[in-house]
């Protein structure tokens, strides 16, 4: 028995061939539903977020509000 992908004959690229094409087809079907499966009702909307007054935090955990 030769391990070998250089020597394998046609029928065994072809089943490489298929086990890929199968495995790729399961993660895309399976990343297809999990994305449009999860979106009940958790949309995000951006807050506008308004910038206050200057804040100072040192490293005694005091804030110095300039």
């Amino acid at each position: 028995m030769n391990h070998s992908i250089y020597s394998a004959d046609r029928a065994t690229h072809w089943k490489i061939v298929v086990v890929a094409l199968v495995a790729g087809i399961a993660v895309a079907g399976f990343g297809m539903t999990a994305r449009s499966g999860s979106d009940e009702g958790l949309t995000q909307t951006a807050r506008v977020v308004k910038a206050g007054k200057p804040v100072v935090v040192t490293s005694s955990n005091a804030s110095l509000v300039r």
